[in-house]
């Protein structure tokens, strides 16, 4: 079964394109990944699936039902966490999860129990009757997560789920995803801009930039797709001559190169680097610095891209964006 689907999906903000020509397919049950830097229509695209905003053009289907003709449908089925905090500092956890539940039209008679159940799932029992405003930055993005849980939804949206959290409590909101996708065989929609997020709990990943989809597959087939392993060296002035003539090597299978860097991705590195020196050589170009590597996703997204995936990109202000976006709704 289809849980997501995406046909020619456009979003225009005036002449601005913020989302072009979106198709994508998530299947019942998978992680599927959004990967992209800020401002490349990640979070353009989610409010669109979760009916926030209304496409341009094209359609999408969330569960089976079109989000601009059956929005309230849609809304039944999906849960929404979004990267901005949305709880109540002056509630306690446990009240938070109360008006959630209300605004959800969980039934009174199931309500207490759904509630502990969540706060047990995110390991905030023993702090539910605290005010939030005592709660750490990792604590309350847990809370945020079992309000999105509350009602059982079949799909969950992430989005960004742990920007601006340290590595140890980004793992620990990976533990939880974890476990909701095992226990409750859940649909996760997740954006993120970190490379080991999406490797470490995506089943497929798309990566998203100026708003077009460049590829869509499992982050191990995204990484075997560049060959076997990469190679990256400095040389002394231009990198231009010297890429050309390498990527003319045999067992060269593809070649990047920016201003600082030449990259090659190779099925045997170690027998190309000898020939990389031979033609250094030839050409009179001095290799400062080399050094081989299994491919990353990072090496995925260079190649698909043009260039590294970095945060907050051009001095992108998403609230701003956001802000913008709920203006515009239409």
């Amino acid at each position: 079964m289809v849980a997501i689907q995406t046909d020619s999906l456009v979003k225009r903000y005036g002449t601005q394109t913020a989302v072009d020509n979106v198709s994508i397919t998530v299947e019942d049950g998978e992680i599927f990944g959004f990967l992209g830097t800020n401002g490349a229509g990640k979070s353009t695209t989610m409010m669109i699936l979760t009916t926030l905003l209304k496409p341009t053009s094209g359609s999408a289907h969330v569960v089976g039902y079109d989000v601009v003709a059956n929005p309230k449908q849609v809304r039944k089925n999906i849960g929404y966490v979004q990267q901005d905090t949305a709880v109540d500092e002056f509630l306690s956890g446990r009240d938070n999860l109360a008006l959630q539940a209300r605004l959800s039209h969980i039934p009174a008679g199931i309500r207490s129990a759904r509630i502990d159940d969540m706060l047990a799932m995110v390991d905030l029992k023993e702090r539910a009757d605290d005010a939030t405003v005592k709660y750490s930055g990792g604590m309350r993005k847990r809370l945020d997560i079992a309000g999105g849980l509350l009602h059982r939804p079949k799909v969950l949206f992430l989005d960004e789920p742990t920007v601006g959290l340290d590595i140890q409590t980004r793992q620990k909101i990976w533990e939880y995803i974890r476990r909701v996708h095992k226990e409750y065989n859940m649909t996760i929609f997740l954006s993120t801009h970190y490379m080991e997020e999406a490797d470490k709990l995506c089943d497929r990943i798309g990566i998203i930039d100026s708003g077009r989809i460049r590829t869509v597959d499992s982050p191990s087939a995204l990484k075997s797709s560049l060959g076997s392993e990469v190679i990256t060296l400095q040389a002394a002035g231009s990198h231009k001559e010297l890429a050309e003539s390498v990527g003319t090597l045999s067992g060269v299978r593809e070649i990047s190169v920016d201003a600082e860097k030449i990259t090659i991705y190779a099925y045997d590195g170690r027998a190309v680097i000898p020939r990389v020196f031979e033609e250094s050589a030839r050409l009179g170009t001095t290799i400062e610095s080399i050094s081989l590597k299994q491919p990353t996703l990072d090496d995925v997204f260079i190649t698909y891209t043009g260039h590294d995936l970095r945060d907050d990109e051009q001095g992108y202000d998403r609230k701003k964006a956001y802000r913008k976006a709920r203006e515009l709704r239409a």
